[in-house]
């Protein structure tokens, strides 16, 4: 009996560690992760003056530890049982046509969560395209979206300008949407230290355009400005905030967007407005709160004093509708929003995924319906 106990151990032993080995080799070894900083790319990050510490910063004091009680208290939150965190059924979704896809018309496209496809003085520019089924390194580490579709899929996309990322994380930064994209990609145009992952998946360092806080680019008849947001980065164990994270200002003659990528509610939405508004449209974050991680995602009453601060003469919720990454009611975003809206008479849209939205025409947006009351 004793010999057959020491052989089911050490099998047992042998499972465990071939299981860790595994796991090592994948988080140092997989593409997934990206690329790594050297040296001169750290004194390049220290003269944006927003890199001290061996970490980017954020413009104020912003609080991420997670002590025993917010872990125990997540953990209890948890282990409820909560119906309402997905949808009761598959969510709808509008087909794009060819037509659509290849007009030149000025017009934005949500593919849920915080991807988009803006068409706008005749450029095709995808934001922050995380077009993949989970938002995790790997299949078995996340949730899959609640739609088995998207208004088109990457194959059927025209040639893309330019993509725009917010920040380097997977539900924002998706190293198979990526790579799927880079060959009918012109530009990338992201946060100072996200090149080093585009680097390291094979583009080509001329396609790739890092801008930190407060800088604008031009681009055709556009112009790109990149602004701050509260939040912070990272792929794998050891990157922590060595990238950037922010908002994007998109401008053409006519219109002007801001798409704020994730993050908490601070003062930079109003010096935002004060140098860049107002919008026409403001995509604002609105999902996958909890109070426990509220300095880095806004609640959707923050969302709505955001989309003054920013001076919109409409928002839209986004960073929802997707995936479920926090413990709230899968719609809990835009009812809430909703209602705040109505008591303070803003005025928002909430188009379901794949519905076109024309920037400015506000006859249009009374089209959109309370869809997600059905789900």
């Amino acid at each position: 009996m004793f010999r057959i106990i020491k052989k089911i151990l050490a099998l047992l032993g042998i499972a465990i560690l071939s299981l860790v080995l595994i796991g090592l080799g994948f988080l140092f070894f997989s593409p997934q992760f990206g690329g790594t900083a050297d040296d001169d790319e750290l004194q390049r990050y220290k003269r944006t003056g927003y890199f001290y510490d061996g970490q980017f910063q954020n413009l104020i004091e912003t609080n991420m530890e997670m002590g025993l009680s917010k872990i125990w208290t997540i953990m209890k939150e948890m282990s409820k049982d909560n119906p309402d965190a997905s949808p009761s059924k598959e969510l709808p979704v509008t087909v794009l046509s060819d037509a659509e896809l290849n007009s030149t018309e000025d017009a934005l496209f949500w593919f849920g969560h915080s991807a988009f496809l803006l068409k706008i003085d005749g450029a095709n520019i995808l934001l922050d395209p995380m077009l993949g089924d989970v938002p995790a390194p790997s299949p078995l580490m996340g949730n899959e979206r609640f739609n088995k579709k998207l208004p088109a899929s990457i194959e059927r996309l025209p040639e893309i300008d330019a993509i725009v990322l917010s920040h380097d994380h997977y539900d924002h930064l998706d190293y198979g949407s990526i790579m799927e994209l880079e060959s009918k990609t012109k530009r990338f145009y992201v946060p100072i230290g996200v090149g080093k992952h585009l680097k390291s998946w094979g583009i080509d360092q001329s396609k790739i355009f890092e801008l930190t806080w407060w800088e604008e680019v031009g681009f055709d008849s556009l112009a790109f400005a990149f602004t701050p947001s509260r939040h912070f980065s990272g792929r794998g164990i050891t990157d922590r905030n060595k990238s950037q994270w922010g908002s994007w200002i998109i401008m053409s003659m006519q219109k002007k967007i801001f798409f704020s990528g994730d993050g908490g509610y601070g003062p930079h939405f109003k010096e935002i407005g004060d140098r860049y508004g107002p919008f026409d449209l403001a995509l604002l974050e609105c999902g996958q709160y909890n109070e426990n991680w509220a300095d880095i995602h806004m609640m959707p009453e923050q969302t709505a004093q955001a989309s003054i601060d920013v001076r919109a003469d409409y928002m839209m919720p986004i960073h929802w509708g997707s995936f479920k990454l926090a413990l709230h009611p899968w719609n809990d975003p835009i009812v809430r929003l909703a209602a705040v809206s109505e008591e303070l008479n803003l005025n928002y849209i909430s188009p379901q995924i794949g519905q076109k939205i024309i920037v400015g025409d506000t006859s249009s947006y009374q089209s959109y319906t309370e869809w997600w009351k059905d789900y």
